[in-house]
């Protein structure tokens, strides 16, 4: 038996997420490797042991033990197998490229919400709008599916090309990510995204189609095509498991270690759902580390409301169904903006949206003592248009 470096191994394609999960599951909820992964003399992964292996990657271990001819009993903790190496990076913060910078960010930061909690309920929110490019959630995906493409898809190495639906922040992701690998990014937006969004993408040397569809799921058709017609890469954070598997990884993982270094664990966890990447990697994740002693609910836009960049879950949304959600709230854009004008005023934190719809599901679940996570997606100063014909005290 040896130890060895991840990247070592010569492997085939990952699958699909959905023929991974019962291994990922099993390796969080018993904290370890039993099992050595079998490969032959020149690092070839053995056919049986591809799913394993897979599993062990995308949860971020740095290191696999790995035999040869026969498997061999070991037991290794994910931690000796640098499970939490993702949380380790330059305190000094110095840069050299994209990749670089917002693994800086991170962990992003987790905060207790004084206005929101009580002696009972522990109120924390983890500030995804700290992120470096969009200011939101969206920078880790946009950065993750890029890097994640030129490891699988080499139709990126070849054309250069990507482009994307967006409602505003995976599209500014992509165009200040894609300065880094040379890649040239081209944003579809729908009708109903606010105007300034244009002027972002632009200026960060991306081109920008705006389409007559109002959702962003309803324009994948119409990207689809023109990627085809045009040799491109149709990146599609709505259908590519690098979305996920940059949550389950490092969202969720931060998280983890984060209320572990201050002694808490989790009761409630919200989580606003738009493509549903982070709330069912994060559901994935405590649900399988700590079964469900830990709840997770997703916040959706009420019927015939738009909140930018969050979707209902019949409008089509592709890991939340491989999941547990305990609860569905709906959420008016009135009463999201009601949810961030009362953290902004009272917490003094430039939220977005999302992040205030979030806080008004919260205030529709029933109490519970404990400690309750708010994951706040987005940073406000993309939605002045919403504020101008809404009175705000």
């Amino acid at each position: 038996m040896k130890i060895i470096s991840i990247e070592h191994i010569k492997c085939p394609p990952r699958p699909p997420i959905e023929q991974l999960l019962d291994e990922v599951s099993e390796l969080l909820r018993l904290d370890r490797v039993t099992k050595t992964i079998l490969v032959d003399k020149d690092y070839n992964l053995s056919v049986e042991d591809y799913k394993r292996f897979h599993a062990l990657k995308i949860l971020g271990v740095r290191y696999i033990p790995v035999s040869v001819g026969f498997e061999e009993d070991v037991d290794l903790t994910l931690e000796e197998l640098g499970f939490d190496k993702d949380l380790e990076y330059d305190p000094l913060k110095v840069c050299r490229n994209h990749s670089e910078l917002i693994k800086a960010c991170w962990p992003t930061p987790l905060i207790r919400l004084n206005s929101l909690s009580n002696h009972a309920s522990d109120v924390w929110a983890k500030l995804e709008y700290l992120n470096p490019f969009s200011n939101s959630i969206k920078d880790r995906i946009g950065w993750y599916m890029v890097v994640d493409a030129f490891e699988n898809n080499p139709q990126l190495s070849t054309s250069r090309l990507i482009y994307e639906a967006s409602s505003t922040n995976t599209g500014i992701a992509l165009a200040c990510i894609g300065k880094s690998f040379n890649l040239k990014i081209k944003i579809y937006l729908p009708q109903t995204v606010q105007r300034c969004s244009d002027a972002y993408i632009r200026l960060l040397g991306s081109d920008v189609v705006r389409v007559p569809e109002q959702l962003t799921i309803e324009a994948i058709y119409r990207v689809r095509q023109d990627a085809i017609s045009d040799s491109a890469l149709h990146i599609n954070q709505f259908e590519n498991d690098a979305n996920f598997i940059s949550h389950l990884r490092f969202t969720s993982k931060e998280l983890d270690y984060q209320l572990r270094s201050i002694n808490l664990k989790p009761r409630r966890i919200v989580c606003a759902l738009g493509t549903s990447g982070h709330a069912s990697a994060i559901s994935f994740y405590f649900k399988s580390r700590y079964q469900d002693k830990v709840e997770v609910v997703g916040v959706q836009p009420a019927r015939d409301e738009l909140i930018p960049g969050m979707r209902r879950v019949e409008t089509g949304m592709k890991w939340i169904h491989y999941v547990k959600i305990d609860e569905l709230i709906d959420v008016t854009r009135r009463e999201a903006i009601e949810g961030l004008v009362k953290v902004a005023s009272r917490d003094g934190l430039p939220i977005g949206l999302s992040a205030g719809a979030v806080v008004a599901g919260l205030e529709k679940l029933s109490d519970i003592d404990g400690v309750s996570v708010l994951v706040f997606p987005d940073h406000f100063y993309k939605y002045v248009e919403f504020f101008t014909n809404c009175q705000i005290t």
